[in-house]
């Protein structure tokens, strides 16, 4: 990943980790959400708030996963990092965010939007988890890079709805489309970026293989 877009990435990151935590953490959930989400909201706080601290930690530890020099500098701190990841973000907020998909506004494409978004982020975590205890480090990477395409949905959600109502468009008939698009795109580009560096990675061997002989 080039520079730009991993700083653009562990950026945004960041800055919506920290706007939701300080946001639901100091405010009333009526004053920082849309009114056609707050009976809800208020209807399942413990859901709501786990979920929010949840995606908060995955958001905040897994921009820094994929830096280089952090693995090879400090790969125990890597690894600690990661497991908090998993094992306090994806849990706790992939568990917390299938509670609150049952109870989504926008009805049923949004919940089950939401609902499938919450079960691949659990499965796609479980996968990286279950290749890093076997050794298979290539296939915790690629397991985690889709499970951070995941976790980025709350990003990519927060950038849709604005972009949405700019548009005009009602929020209850974006928001069920948004309970998809921010996060099918997303699984999509990280699939895409596999294949263009196994492309390469062919390619090259080619090249190599053609100049031995």
């Amino acid at each position: 990943m080039r520079t730009t877009s991993y700083v653009l990435m562990a950026f945004l990151s960041l800055a919506i980790a920290a706007n939701a935590v300080l946001s639901y953490g100091l405010r009333p959930i009526e004053s920082v959400i849309d009114p056609l989400l707050a009976a809800t909201f208020q209807a399942h706080k413990t859901a709501l708030y786990a979920h929010i601290f949840g995606a908060a930690v995955a958001l905040s530890l897994g921009a820094f996963q994929f830096s280089t020099r952090l693995r090879g500098r400090r790969p125990q701190l890597h690894r600690w990092m990661g497991r908090f990841y998993l094992g306090v973000g994806v849990l706790i907020g992939g568990s917390a965010g299938l509670i609150m998909a049952t109870h989504a506004f926008g009805g049923a494409p949004a919940r089950l939007g939401f609902g499938v978004l919450a079960v691949v982020w659990l499965y796609t975590g479980a996968r990286a988890f279950i290749a890093i205890r076997g050794g298979d480090v290539a296939a915790h990477r690629r397991w985690m890079v889709r499970n951070f395409s995941l976790t980025f949905a709350a990003v990519t959600l927060r950038l849709y709805l604005p972009i949405a109502g700019v548009a005009g468009v009602p929020f209850e008939v974006a928001y069920p489309i948004i309970a998809w698009v921010a996060w099918v795109p997303n699984l999509i580009v990280a699939e895409w970026w596999f294949n263009r560096r196994r492309a390469a990675a062919e390619n090259i061997s080619k090249t190599v293989r053609a100049t031995a002989a």
